[in-house]
């Protein structure tokens, strides 16, 4: 159940909401957990437009993006972190005017073991594990 934040110039991306959900279903099936409620509810992108000024690299230039991509511990393989740096850059070239490409930085960040907080519960990925199955069967008739 990742969290996507993304920081960007504001005006740069025309309909942030299109890529909120882009962003966030193509890190759902990158992770490939099933496409259950838990998931598909708690899986979820936040765009966040900064004012000019604001954002800057050493040239002066404020045409960058950061990315903060959270996911449990261990979510993410060698080739899933690759799929998801591209993917996700290339959603958000895509959504600017592409100028930015080589200035979208992309941070993986795993939160440890009993440190994803979820219906005001500090969950393990044990636990995690636990209220998939327990969707699924639901969902499965069992």
């Amino acid at each position: 159940m990742p969290m996507i934040d993304v920081y960007i110039r504001a005006g740069k991306i025309d309909d942030t909401g299109a890529l909120a959900r882009n962003l966030a279903t193509t890190l759902m099936r990158i992770e490939g957990v099933p496409d259950i409620a838990m998931f598909r509810q708690n899986t979820a992108a936040f765009i966040h437009e900064l004012p000019p000024g604001s954002i800057s690299n050493v040239d002066g230039d404020e045409d960058c993006c950061r990315v903060q991509v959270l996911t449990n511990l261990g979510a993410l393989d060698r080739a899933k972190q690759l799929r998801v740096v591209a993917e996700l850059t290339g959603l958000i070239a895509d959504a600017t005017d592409d100028s930015i490409r080589d200035r979208i930085w992309v941070l993986l960040t795993e939160a440890p073991d009993g440190g994803w907080g979820l219906n005001g519960h500090a969950n393990t990925n044990e636990e995690l594990v636990a209220a998939a199955r327990a969707e699924l069967a639901k969902g499965s008739g069992a």
